[in-house]
């Protein structure tokens, strides 16, 4: 037995995957062969989630068929929103996201649900990701005692994710910018939200079972939560009188030895993440045309160059994401069940993986504990 210990399983390779790779050498996150940077340059969430559960992208008559299986399955069951209503009004977004999840598994048929074959498991993967976001919208507007909006399936994936959040049809602009944010959080490799709907699928849990615990693990601040984090660190700031107040703010932070939300990642380490380079681009075009949008992108630029020449370290995902979804008008507590919902094509690929290569993922420990205690 190795008894090297390992914190935070750090640089162990868990398993083997066609799904995706995370290679910071080069700066490049790899999905199924692909660039993702170049996928959300010239590609639709959908099509990338069609890559994710399907091994490839979609021909014009699989992009058609793809989005008619998701605006068919869109709708969440009868007697879904009344159960949502009687969720106390204090529990949190992701909370509601997690036991709507859960809730879903019984609405499928036992044998179903117990069927872990890779044509089984796509066609629940599908209704997994159609029904997710019609679910997170709406478990937040029923603990705001809001009306429910229902799915348009006449309308893209992002466009009718942003209709049932605000309301009422977003601009082609935000769509297109929300669109980007899913593509750029839908997958990446072996994230810890991944690896426990792995960990959860290889004792062949049902599918449902593996989202759940996954979800469960994105809440955690270190994870998922962390573009909520970033957003109030930017509101933080413009509330101290904005770009002026930012670098005392951070230098601040950093003496009472405070982590920095957004910063940083345990495989790109100090090198770019990919993801943010491309989304400063979507934070410059809003700033051209909104001036105060302009102050909260200076302001993330003030912050940027600070935690560089302090600590080394750049931005990962959650920090533009996290301004870019708060300057959208998108509710601090739909944060992470958003990323959720762009994450499940990745996590549902991986669990169908993961059941059709299985191994019982039972690690060991070196026990530093106490022996030969006696009565």
């Amino acid at each position: 037995m190795n008894n090297q210990v390992r914190p935070g399983l750090e640089d162990v390779v868990a398993t083997d995957s066609e799904i995706s790779f995370l290679d910071a050498e080069h700066e490049q996150i790899v999905v199924r062969g692909y660039d993702l940077i170049e996928l959300a340059r010239g590609s639709t969430y959908t099509d990338v989630a069609h890559l994710l559960l399907f091994d490839h992208l979609p021909s014009d008559e699989e992009r058609a068929a793809f989005a008619r299986q998701l605006g068919d399955h869109a709708h969440l069951p009868e007697g879904m929103a009344d159960i949502l209503r009687r969720l106390p009004s204090d529990t949190a977004a992701m909370d509601a996201l997690r036991s709507g999840l859960s809730i879903l598994a019984g609405y499928e048929n036992a044998e179903v649900l117990a069927d872990h074959s890779r044509e089984a498991n796509l066609a629940k993967a599908v209704r997994i990701l159609a029904k997710s976001p019609t679910l997170a919208a709406n478990a937040y507007r029923a603990l705001h005692g809001q009306p429910f909006v229902q799915p348009n399936p006449g309308l893209s994936y992002a466009a009718s994710f942003l209709q049932m959040i605000y309301g009422r049809p977003a601009d082609a602009d935000t769509i297109a910018i929300f669109d980007r944010i899913l593509i750029c959080y839908a997958e990446h490799e072996l994230a810890n939200s991944t690896f426990t709907a792995r960990i959860v699928a290889s004792t062949f849990a049902d599918i449902y079972a593996a989202i759940v615990a996954a979800t469960a693990a994105l809440k955690g601040p270190l994870h998922g939560g962390a573009n909520e984090a970033a957003a109030r660190m930017f509101a933080q700031i413009a509330s101290r009188g904005g770009p002026a107040a930012a670098e005392g703010y951070l230098l601040e932070r950093l003496a009472a030895r405070d982590r920095i939300m957004g910063f940083g990642h345990r495989v790109y380490m100090h090198r770019p993440d990919p993801r943010a380079e491309l989304l400063k681009a979507d934070l410059d075009a809003i700033a051209a045309r909104d001036p105060d949008a302009a102050m909260m992108v200076q302001t993330y630029e003030i912050v940027v160059a600070a935690m560089e020449r302090e600590k080394g370290l750049h931005p990962n995902a959650d920090l533009p994401i996290g301004l870019l979804l708060s300057l959208l008008g998108i509710p601090i507590d739909l944060f992470t069940p958003v990323f959720l919902c762009a994450r499940s094509a990745g996590l549902l690929a991986h669990v169908i993986e993961q059941h059709e290569h299985n191994r019982l993922y039972r690690p060991r420990v070196v026990y530093t504990g106490p022996r030969d205690l006696r009565l």
